[in-house]
């Protein structure tokens, strides 16, 4: 049987570095942190793509962008550019998206992600019928539930 695969957004792995002064933010950290361990643990396949590569590059912060790299050498699946994931991501564009946003969920669809996990709102507050969209609160959540 194949274990849940997910997909972490660039913004989910950025939670632990933000500013934790706002108490949903320590929420999502913990939550984020609490999905790294059961993915180190093998209990989830984590999915990867050239996409947090490019995106991850980015990040202006040294150990951020140091400690996330990191978790590609964890991913299951690694996910390349395709035909398949440009015309994907233009369809999600047409939703109102950001061209990242929306190559990062044309990447998890693509590699086949039970979910993808994002803190971001933008993302959260959009009607994306091929993957199951969550926060790391719910997933956790979710995921404890079913582990019962």
């Amino acid at each position: 049987m194949r274990r849940i695969r997910v997909y972490l957004d660039n913004c989910c792995y950025n939670r632990p570095f933000d500013d934790q002064g706002a108490i949903a933010v320590r929420l999502e950290t913990d939550a984020k942190l609490y999905i790294q361990e059961i993915i180190k643990l093998r209990h989830l396949e984590l999915i990867w793509s050239f996409v947090m590569d490019y995106e991850n590059n980015d990040n202006p912060f040294d150990e951020a962008r140091s400690q996330i790299a990191l978790w590609q050498n964890l991913a299951t699946v690694d996910c390349d550019p395709s035909d398949e994931i440009t015309a994907k991501a233009e369809e999600l564009m047409k939703l109102g998206l950001r061209q990242k946003d929306a190559s990062h969920l044309a990447c998890a669809i693509a590699c086949q992600a039970d979910f993808f996990i994002t803190t971001d709102k933008k993302i959260l507050n959009k009607k994306i019928t091929d993957i199951e969209v969550i926060d790391p609160i719910n997933f956790v959540r979710s995921f404890v539930y079913a582990e019962r």
